[in-house]
């Protein structure tokens, strides 16, 4: 009880301040969504609309259809018929198509023949995982045209053909493999923790660049009540905007919280805690706000964007890299929310993940309670 009543004052005067600086209010509660949306449409793993041209030497009714077969999917735009072997290498270079199918003038004579029909594809390998989909995406339109002309051969001839082997997938989770579904989760780690971290550190040090953090040390407050005072009001605030962050991804990319969001909030809260631990910690270092920003971006946003598993997996980094990972808390909350919101599924999945949230931010606030003590002593 007396705890209570000793942090409530402490509370009360980070609301007032929080509420006399509107602009940066707004700023914490939008500036999460805008984020969201911003990084949301401009990272987008999804290969599609593939900008193909054809160069045929063959002017046939089969190499007509083979060019058809390519035109009926949103894979590829089929936009440019190249009348000149040479201008292949313009438009790769101007980037006009990223790809090029040189079908020979033996084309339908080959396939009429029952011969195999070659093309040659050119790609432009500039962007390895880029051209490394395009080819798997074109291979695969070209089976298709071979199968279905394999097929309709043998039907002429009265032979009935069934593939020895018929695959028959099904994608669990993510059916239309999308990749939002995969990286928009990812982003709530990387900008909680980034508004959370700087909105606490540049809170503490602009109080001490104004002098009235002295007020608060030279009172008969204890530092653990110190830190939960100034923690709550952030911890609520950021509570807020990652609601208006799950409304707009539901809204705008249709990712929505497809397991409990009693478990996603959970988690939430509890990287929540480690990443506010974070920037008063860092508050406790840093004299000047503008050493407390750069501090805040290079220990939240990089390891967060690198070595998380939001967008580069661990499993092909360095070993020495890996090792690193096992201390950053947004990796296993990756784990935990993309198991809620993509998966649905409960606690059992990821209740590793909850225990070193749940150590992390315990220890961090520890440290930053003795650093706090520290300040207070002098």
């Amino acid at each position: 009880m007396n705890l209570s009543f000793n942090i409530l004052p402490i509370v009360q005067k980070e609301f007032r301040q929080i509420r006399r600086d509107v602009r940066g209010l707004l700023l914490l509660l939008l500036m999460p969504s805008f984020l969201l949306i911003m990084v949301g449409y401009a990272l987008n793993f999804d290969v599609k609309h593939i900008s193909l041209g054809f160069y045929c030497e063959d002017k046939s009714q089969a190499s007509i259809r083979f060019i058809e077969s390519f035109k009926h999917t949103e894979y590829f735009n089929v936009s440019i018929d190249i009348n000149n072997r040479r201008d292949i290498d313009i438009l790769l270079e101007e980037g006009t198509i990223l790809a090029a199918i040189v079908i020979p003038n033996d084309f339908s004579k080959n396939i009429y023949s029952g011969r195999e029909a070659v093309v040659q594809i050119i790609i432009d390998g500039a962007n390895a995982n880029t051209a490394a989909t395009a080819l798997g995406y074109i291979k695969t339109a070209v089976q298709n045209y071979s199968t279905k002309i394999l097929i309709d051969n043998l039907t002429k001839q009265g032979i009935k053909f069934t593939t020895p082997v018929n695959p028959q997938p099904r994608l669990w989770y993510n059916p239309e493999l999308k990749s939002s579904k995969f990286l928009i989760p990812g982003l709530f780690g990387m900008i909680l923790m980034l508004v959370a971290v700087v909105s606490t550190s540049l809170s503490i040090v602009r109080e001490k660049e104004q002098g009235t953090m002295e007020q608060i040390i030279v009172s008969p407050l204890k530092s653990h009540e110190i830190i939960v005072g100034k923690t709550i009001p952030y911890l609520l605030i950021s509570l807020i905007a990652t609601t208006f962050v799950l409304i707009m991804s539901a809204l705008m990319f249709d990712v929505k919280i497809e397991g409990s969001i009693f478990l996603f909030y959970l988690a939430t809260i509890l990287f929540l805690l480690g990443a506010l631990g974070q920037g008063l910690l860092i508050s406790t270092f840093a004299k000047t706000q503008a050493v407390a920003f750069i501090v805040s971006i290079l220990s939240s946003l990089l390891p967060t964007f690198l070595l998380s598993g939001f967008i580069f997996s661990i499993k092909n980094m360095p070993w020495w890299l890996q090792a690193i990972t096992h201390i950053i808390p947004a990796k296993y909350y990756l784990v935990a929310v993309r198991a809620v919101m993509v998966k649905g599924v409960g606690m059992a999945a990821f209740g590793e993940q909850l225990v070193f949230l749940l150590i992390f931010c315990s220890l961090i606030l520890v440290i930053s309670t003795a650093r706090m003590h520290k300040d207070i002593s002098r």
